[in-house]
């Protein structure tokens, strides 16, 4: 089982992916599909660390939208899900 710090630093690891894909431009973005899945893949990463991750370190920091997180995450995941 992972601990809480590798979980903090997965959600760590995927906003730097995340950002160094976003930074070339929405027009990149719109134009190629694998960007797109890379940045969608560790939008997932992020959501699935947040869920796992204690109520006690969430209520400590109540500030950050810990459900709203989670919840993008299974908005993304049913939409890439076929019927």
């Amino acid at each position: 089982m992972r601990r809480e710090a590798e979980r903090l630093q997965d959600i760590l690891d995927a906003i730097a992916a995340i950002e160094r894909y976003a930074s070339l431009g929405r027009q990149e973005f719109d134009n190629q599909e694998l960007i797109q899945i890379w940045i969608v893949h560790h939008l997932q990463i992020i959501g699935e660390a947040t869920n796992a991750l204690s109520s006690e370190l969430t209520s400590r920091y109540s500030s950050v939208p810990w459900a709203q997180i989670v919840a993008f995450r299974n908005l993304v995941v049913r939409k890439l899900t076929p019927p």
